[in-house]
């Protein structure tokens, strides 16, 4: 069987995505299996197979040794292959809408994962889950699932979205508080639950919990859970529902209204204390962010972003905010494959509000950071894989570094995502670049943070929550060195092209800073 031409191209080019998908592929698996060349790719980190005929998995995807992220989603996989569990660096795991029965234990092996998706099948139980400490989100959506997974002695410190509604549970454990504690997103909607643990009320980040559609034995929390917000039903479990721990020691993490003895601190004290950072509620004539959904939601469709007010940077303290997002993009952005962090000079971008869109790339167009003239996406991408290659051979390496090796998470994209400023300029292009034209300096005084992300906005939050914890702790927004520092912090909604909300940043939930000598203070509306 000769190799299929996409197969052949990502081998000549040193492709490190390959996608194959829709019915012309599905035909090709149909009548002669899978081309096995493709497992031969052991460069590439990304590989979507998906909405085709496939039944099963090869187990020659074991040799896909620099796999990051397995797309498998639209087949009719039946089995799980276990020899998906040796793959060392995959972090994002994607078998949603398959026909999937089972789980095997083995998948607690994976502890590289950031996000599963295992929506959609027909599993009917899940194996009990072990520490999975790089995870974010878990989604087992639409399956069989009778009984909530077992993970009660494991540690998720990253999982921020849970979804595992549309299945046939019965019963919310009350350990969920303890073992989810950094849950902000948690839907369980569509089950068969009667009743909910009290201690549902202590998950302290969680921002939407979605009830709707069970069985609540309680008419007027079914009430609540059909009409109200999130804080609304939070506030009911707390005073109304039971705890299933009734072990557990009450109002021993609360004060009044629920919250934490933390805030019973001294106002006075408190800039001795501790790091004090400010939260302002959103006005009116703060600067919005307008997503366009139909463009975005298959490139890149998740973005948060706030504005940090009252810099006052040195020409250290700047290096290290340079170094520290250097860092950062490494580190929890996960060299840029789990979200991408840009930071704007908010005194060069004009009034108005800022549109967050996709562009082909022949017609997106900016002047990049530390570029004398404007560059279209395709001529950027051109030019730096050019430059990428000249360099490689210059050193003699096999690997890119800077910004040359982020070029492969823009190969074979139809198009790119930008942020454009009321002018119609493009100030970022993720996750390559920003526009020189709002590069950030020593003597900015304000700065729009943004942060993207093709994953979840629950990765978002988490990148965005680190940032502002390091940029408190830099102490740029203080001119004098001592220990303890302030940051002022402006928050951002994002809204469609209609004007519904899609979320805004920080928000309550957002900013939990455990274990740290950090005061939140939440400002309100003026």
């Amino acid at each position: 069987m000769a190799s299929w031409p996409e197969v052949t191209t990502a081998k000549a080019e040193n492709r490190h995505e390959i996608k194959l998908s829709g019915a012309a592929i599905s035909k090709r698996i149909s009548e002669d299996g899978l081309d096995k060349n493709l497992f031969q790719l052991t460069n590439i980190n990304l590989l979507n197979i998906s909405d085709t005929c496939l039944t099963t998995i090869p187990d020659d995807i074991k040799h896909l040794v620099n796999l990051q992220s397995l797309l498998l989603f639209g087949n009719k996989i039946s089995e799980f292959n276990d020899n998906i569990t040796s793959l060392p660096k995959l972090k994002v795991l994607d078998l949603s809408r398959n026909q999937l029965t089972r789980i095997p234990e083995s998948l607690n092996k994976m502890k590289e994962l950031t996000n599963i998706n295992l929506s959609s099948n027909q599993i009917a139980e899940m194996p009990k889950i072990g520490d999975m400490l790089n995870l974010i989100t878990l989604d087992l959506s639409n399956n069989k699932l009778t009984s909530f997974p077992d993970m009660e002695e494991a540690n998720f410190p990253h999982l921020t979205d849970f979804k595992i509604k549309c299945n046939l549970i019965e019963t919310l454990p009350g350990y969920v508080a303890k073992s989810l504690q950094s849950l902000k997103n948690f839907d369980i909607g569509d089950n068969q639950l009667k009743t909910v643990p009290g201690e549902l009320a202590s998950m302290a980040k969680l921002k939407e919990l979605n009830l709707k559609g069970n069985k609540l034995s309680d008419k007027r929390l079914m009430k609540l859970v059909d009409q109200c917000r999130t804080k609304q039903v939070i506030d009911y479990i707390r005073e109304h529902c039971p705890k299933s721990d009734s072990a557990q020691p009450a109002g021993k993490t609360k004060g009044k209204k629920g919250k934490k003895q933390e805030e019973a601190v001294p106002e006075d004290n408190i800039n001795e204390l501790c790091h004090s950072l400010k939260i302002l509620h959103v006005e009116d004539d703060t600067v919005k962010v307008k997503i366009v959904e139909n463009e975005v939601w298959n490139i890149r469709p998740f973005i948060l972003c706030c504005v940090i007010n009252n810099l006052k940077f040195t020409e250290t303290t700047f290096k290290k905010f340079i170094q520290m997002q250097t860092k950062l993009h490494d580190t929890v952005c996960d060299k840029r494959n789990v979200a991408t962090i840009a930071t704007h000079d908010m005194g060069k971008i004009p009034p108005g509000d800022i549109i967050y869109t996709a562009k082909p790339p022949n017609q997106l167009k900016l002047t990049p950071l530390s570029r004398a003239k404007p560059f279209t996406g395709e001529q950027l991408f051109q030019q730096l894989t050019a430059e990428a290659e000249a360099l490689r051979k210059e050193k003699k390496r096999n690997v890119y570094s800077g910004i040359h090796k982020y070029l492969y998470l823009l190969e074979g994209k139809p198009k790119y995502p930008c942020l454009q400023d009321s002018e119609g300029r493009v100030i970022s292009f993720p996750p390559i670049t920003n526009s020189d034209d709002t590069k950030m300096s020593h003597e900015s005084k304000s700065m729009l943070v943004e942060v993207t992300s093709h994953s979840s906005l629950g990765a978002c939050k988490t990148v965005m929550d680190k940032l502002l914890h390091e940029c408190l702790l830099l102490g740029i927004a203080d001119q004098e060195d001592g220990p303890y520092h302030t940051l002022t912090v402006q928050q951002v909604k994002v809204v469609d092209m209609e004007g519904n909300l899609k979320s805004v940043y920080p928000s309550r939930t957002d900013c939990v800073f455990e274990g740290a000598a950090i005061k939140v203070f939440r400002l309100p509306k003026k």
